[in-house]
């Protein structure tokens, strides 16, 4: 009984990443994959895991990853649906890709931002923030993709998947962050400190590092109910300021494969569309 608050068990998110494994798959193939395992539910002590664990079938498709202090790291590659079983029946329920391919680590595929709400902010903050950014990416003709975080808050995606590296998109992640903040100083936080983030959106840009990952979309989520980081159109997003009810943004299990019926992929443009970031913001 891994979410034990509902009734949720270990089969049934076993199912869950069985049935969703076309549309997870190709977001994590090639990629590093850092995970949270619950061995004994949500509830209860959680640990990260990088390197592959002792007794990794030999089918299990690894990367050896210089990770500097760390040294090199056994990272497992979920490249196939049996991997992705095999990690749920280990209690892996959160899945942490890395932003760039295992074949070239210091290259990020995305410049992503993390919007996270500090009381009483909600998602639906977090939606006004996310338009801002796409509004503000539009000026340079760029499309950005937004997803829910499957926790508080939301999350926006801007593909690039070209040859730029994280030495440029992480200080380029910060001065968006900055100009949002500059902008809105009222609304919008680009510093770290908690104290900081009461009634405010923090705009998360430090997730743009080699070091760093960020929760798959699809992937489920260690809250109270069995929540799922879940792609959305623009139209949702802004459907949801107009309705105001942060409810409308959370997911579970059987949402999501609905979902995947009636849209397919929202989020598959990010693995395929090339763009180029912009000498500044302004």
């Amino acid at each position: 009984m891994l979410w034990p608050a509902v009734g949720f068990t270990k089969g049934e998110a076993i199912d869950y990443y069985a049935r969703v494994s076309d549309a997870i798959l190709p977001h994590l193939d090639e990629r590093p994959l850092t995970r949270v395992r619950f061995p004994n539910g949500v509830e209860q002590q959680r640990f990260y895991e990088k390197r592959s664990p002792k007794g990794t079938p030999d089918w299990v498709r690894k990367a050896p990853i210089e990770m500097g202090n760390e040294g090199v790291i056994d990272f497992v590659v979920c490249d196939q649906a049996a991997t992705l079983i095999w990690l749920a029946q280990l209690a892996a329920l959160e899945l942490h890709p890395s932003l760039s391919l295992m074949s070239d680590p210091e290259r990020p595929t995305v410049l992503a931002f993390d919007l996270d709400p500090g009381q009483p902010a909600t998602v639906i903050e977090c939606c006004r923030v996310a338009l801002t950014i796409r509004e503000l990416f539009s000026r340079f003709d760029l499309d950005c993709f937004p997803k829910t975080s499957g926790s508080k808050g939301l999350q926006v995606y801007l593909p690039l998947n070209g040859d730029v590296t994280y030495e440029r998109t992480k200080p380029f992640a910060h001065a968006v962050a900055q100009a949002l903040e500059r902008d809105e100083p009222k609304r919008i936080t680009s510093r770290m400190k908690r104290e900081l983030r009461k009634g405010k959106v923090f705009v998360d840009w430090s997730q743009n590092d080699r070091a760093k990952t960020t929760v798959a979309v699809y992937s489920l989520r260690a809250r109270e109910r069995p929540t799922v980081s879940t792609p959305l159109s623009w139209d949702e997003v802004a459907d949801a300021i107009d309705d105001g009810d942060p409810e409308s943004l959370r997911f579970e299990t059987l949402d999501v494969l609905e979902r995947i019926k009636l849209h397919g992929d929202l989020f598959a443009p990010v693995l395929e569309l090339r763009q180029e970031l912009p000498d500044s913001v302004t």
